[in-house]
């Protein structure tokens, strides 16, 4: 696996924690209003994007280019700026747009830091909510709520019978597979907020997320703060999590495994 040194930790996390403040501002002074919806999927179902989406994925392009020239960059809405470097920036500028189209406060800017393919520099910053979510290292995760910042780990210690499980299937799992997995049906019984689940889960407030679909840009920014947290991420086949698609994120190993198997026969 590919790593950084302390020094480059320290000098894109910093970057990262920057930037959160900055897109925040961005988005009282200039996006926080109207603003035009379309739908992507034109009548075959819902998928929407916003002028703010596309706003917001430009202004982090260019404070990317401002600081790091020669990096790559992959955003869901203008694609991939291709270089020779072996840093790739990955961009979801509203992950749960939905949530945003009805008001939702749960919406947030997903930006991570690849290398080599790996991601290890993630932010998760969520402007209503005036809070965010980035690592320092690959030991060392914070929240950073209302300005006041602290370390974040997962709740290592729970048992199986005692998790709190948030998930959601996004209308992909179809209806023969949920009854094959009547047990994690019984389980979720607290909400999936796109991507605060998975910042919960990095602060001990859940224990295991369960999501279908998701894209890179949905979950390669909170791979780095899991796992900095001390938390587990993986596909449903137990595959990297890097390869996006269904995926399951929780606080320890044991757990992790338990709710494999019972996934199993949904996952063929």
């Amino acid at each position: 696996m590919s790593k950084l040194n302390s020094s480059d930790f320290k000098r894109y996390s910093s970057f990262v924690d920057s930037l959160a403040k900055k897109l925040t501002s961005f988005y009282y002074s200039k996006l926080n209003g109207t603003f035009k919806i379309s739908n992507k999927l034109k009548g075959r179902g819902y998928d929407p994007v916003t002028t703010s989406d596309k706003a917001f994925e430009k202004f982090i392009r260019k404070e990317i280019k401002k600081k790091f020239p020669n990096h790559q960059v992959i955003g869901e809405e203008f694609g991939h700026k291709k270089t020779k470097s072996e840093f790739t920036w990955v961009i979801d500028p509203i992950d749960g747009t939905r949530s945003y189209v009805i008001g939702n406060p749960t919406w947030s800017n997903l930006i991570s830091l690849n290398y080599k393919g790996v991601p290890v520099v993630g932010l998760a910053n969520y402007p209503v909510l005036k809070k965010y979510y980035y690592n320092a290292s690959d030991k060392i995760a914070y929240a950073v709520d209302q300005g006041k910042k602290r370390k974040i780990k997962v709740n290592k210690k729970v048992t199986f019978k005692d998790i709190k499980m948030s998930a959601a299937f996004h209308g992909m799992l179809s209806l023969n597979k949920q009854k094959k997995i009547p047990k994690i049906l019984k389980l979720m019984q607290f909400p999936c907020a796109d991507a605060l689940s998975y910042s919960h889960l990095a602060e001990g407030k859940v224990d295991v997320v369960l999501q279908c679909g998701n894209k890179i840009w949905d979950i390669h920014p909170l791979i780095p703060i899991i796992k900095a947290a001390g938390g587990i991420v993986s596909t449903w086949k137990n595959v990297d999590a890097v390869k996006a698609g269904n995926i399951i994120a929780s606080a320890n190993k044991g757990i992790h495994n338990k709710i494999l198997k019972i996934l199993k026969p949904a996952s063929k």
